[in-house]
């Protein structure tokens, strides 16, 4: 009689061990999904934003279609070639206001300076979005790679985690400034 209790409180607390695994699993995976949605939102903004300086019509000609391209191609970009759009964006950024004068056109037009700012937020916001999800990426894959969640099947159905991999690396003339200003 003794053996059989032993043997049920040895199954209960493995049992409660797997289900407190796999719950924790579930708020990794939901963590994950909102610092997915909030770095999306950071990538839309200063898509948008780049979209907006690229519409103006402050910057020459070539600069403005260059930028204009880029941020519809990372707005309109399907899930498998988000990152490298993502990046082109980034890459065009810099070359389009990378340097002083180039942000002095921008602040100069009417409305420029609150643009200038929304857009130094967003690419400020960028990086910090872009750890937050591949920190909860980084540790979902732990919690993933554990035997005991590969053989109890612990994560379900749920697709294995990928970071979000991209240049976010800011314009030197944005990077130099101090935020608001």
């Amino acid at each position: 009689m003794t053996t059989f209790i032993w043997i049920a409180a040895v199954v209960v607390l493995v049992g409660i061990y797997l289900s407190w695994t796999a719950g924790r699993l579930d708020r990794l995976h939901a963590r994950i999904d909102a610092a997915r949605a909030a770095l999306d939102a950071q990538l839309l903004r200063r898509a948008s934003v780049a979209q907006e300086i690229g519409t103006s019509g402050v910057l020459d000609p070539a600069a403005s279609i260059v930028l204009y391209q880029a941020a519809h191609e990372a707005r309109q970009a399907e899930e498998d070639h988000r990152e490298v759009a993502e990046s082109e964006l980034t890459q065009a950024l810099r070359a389009t206001l990378g340097e002083e004068a180039q942000l002095a056109a921008v602040r100069e037009a009417p409305g420029g300076a609150q643009t200038l700012t929304e857009l130094t937020a967003a690419i400020r916001r960028v990086p910090m979005a872009r750890r937050f999800h591949n920190d909860a990426v980084r540790a979902a894959r732990a919690v993933r790679r554990h035997r005991v969640v590969r053989y109890f099947r612990l994560a379900g159905h749920a697709p294995f985690p990928l970071a979000f991999e991209m240049d976010d690396e800011p314009p030197a003339a944005i990077g130099d400034r101090p935020a608001g200003s």
